[in-house]
């Protein structure tokens, strides 16, 4: 067993885990936070997606104790209690979703991306940074409509 110390979503963590434990497994068995998604368990899939000290790590492959002393953040910690983000807000206002099991990984994979532009990407260039995000209910479309909604306002409105 491992002790480790966790902030997730804002929120000081600390639990005693097996050293085998995974990030994912952590946050929706232990702390409840079941908006992470694992589907395929080996990484390519992105469901599981979260961000770890701001950069994008999916927890179906990150022992639990390697998060320890850093910041994690989940899909619960992007909504101000009822108001959504302006990335889930986009994702609603384009239907950016359909069954919506990949809609957490790639509403942390759109955060981390809105944390690093600039100016609004190209599509195509949206999709490249999408890749990692695997979706089998829509042809993308409507995804890469809220990604431009979302990093444009992001970025400030220059579109």
């Amino acid at each position: 067993m491992v002790e480790i110390a966790v902030e997730v979503n804002g929120r000081a963590e600390t639990a005693e885990v097996d050293g085998r434990m995974l990030l994912s497994d952590f946050l929706r068995g232990v702390l409840g936070l079941t908006g992470t998604h694992v589907g395929c368990e080996h990484g390519y899939c992105g469901s599981c997606t979260v961000l770890v000290d701001g950069a994008s790590a999916r927890s179906c492959l990150m022992l639990a104790a390697q998060a320890n002393g850093s910041s994690v953040r989940t899909v619960e910690g992007l909504a101000d209690g009822e108001e959504l983000s302006s990335i889930q807000q986009a994702f609603k206002d384009c239907h950016g979703l359909q069954c919506g099991f990949c809609t957490p990984g790639l509403l942390m994979t759109v955060t981390e991306i809105a944390a690093e532009v600039a100016s609004t990407p190209s599509r195509h260039q949206i999709r490249e940074q999408l890749a990692g995000n695997l979706c089998r209910c829509t042809g993308y479309h409507q995804i890469v409509d809220a990604v431009e909604q979302a990093l444009d306002q992001a970025a400030g409105g220059g579109r």
